[in-house]
């Protein structure tokens, strides 16, 4: 069985933490643009008519019910997350969302993903590649389910290159994020993800550690003057 380091411990508490607020604020704090992203994610997947899509780092489900929105009901969706609150309120969703017979959620971390090889025509994360400690084994690891040509999909923060809408985008995210999060959930918690987005690497190094994990043919699409970037590779 895989044990998550303790820095993976600290940060699957803080989400433990923040569950309950966590759909509100991402509305909240990202005006809704948040979801226009991840449709957009979902809209790059490839899959068979009668297919499997995992979504990693699942969170409340949202990214599994956009799939399951707009692919064929033959189409079923696995979701994993390492935090058991999120994974209960994602399941909260699903059954009451027009999905529960083809959506099936569990706790699981991205570094040891509980499925056999070769078993899913395409594979997402949304804004959770930046909390996996162990990046690179998280990676090899969604990139051991895919079947031959399946496709991976991942959906990140990443930083502006215009220097005003970016110095604009860091005020916001550094200084009024951390605070409107405190309010309505734990400060600290808002506090990490703004420091989570300004570590994680940029877009053509990121796309290496994608081709060191086995996948090829990547290319990145940046949203909303780079404020997030979709990363999109096949196995």
């Amino acid at each position: 069985m895989y044990r998550l380091s303790n820095k993976g411990e600290r940060v699957r508490e803080m989400f433990d933490s923040i569950a309950p607020r966590y759909d509100f604020l991402n509305r909240l704090l990202s005006l809704g643009v948040d979801q226009r992203w991840r449709r957009f994610a979902v809209r790059q997947i490839r899959c068979a008519a009668d297919g499997r899509v995992l979504d990693v780092a699942t969170g409340t489900g949202d990214v599994a019910l956009a799939i399951a929105a707009s692919t064929p009901e033959t189409v079923n969706i696995s979701g994993i997350d390492f935090s058991s609150q999120m994974v209960a309120l994602g399941q909260e969703k699903v059954k009451n969302s027009p999905y529960p017979d083809r959506i099936t959620l569990q706790v699981a971390p991205c570094e040891a993903i509980p499925f056999e090889s070769d078993s899913f025509d395409s594979a997402t994360i949304a804004f959770g590649i930046r909390n996996v400690v162990d990046r690179l084994r998280g990676l090899k690891e969604m990139h051991r389910v895919l079947k031959p040509e399946g496709r991976v999909v991942i959906l990140e923060f990443s930083n502006p290159r215009s220097k005003v809408f970016k110095s604009l985008y860091n005020f916001y995210f550094l200084k009024v994020l951390p605070v409107i999060g405190g309010l309505f959930s734990k400060f600290s918690a808002y506090r990490y993800l703004p420091d989570s987005v300004l570590e994680f690497p940029p877009q053509e190094e990121f796309k290496r550690i994608m081709a060191q994990a086995g996948f090829r043919n990547i290319v990145h699409h940046d949203l909303t003057f780079g404020i997030a970037t979709v990363y999109v590779g096949e196995k």
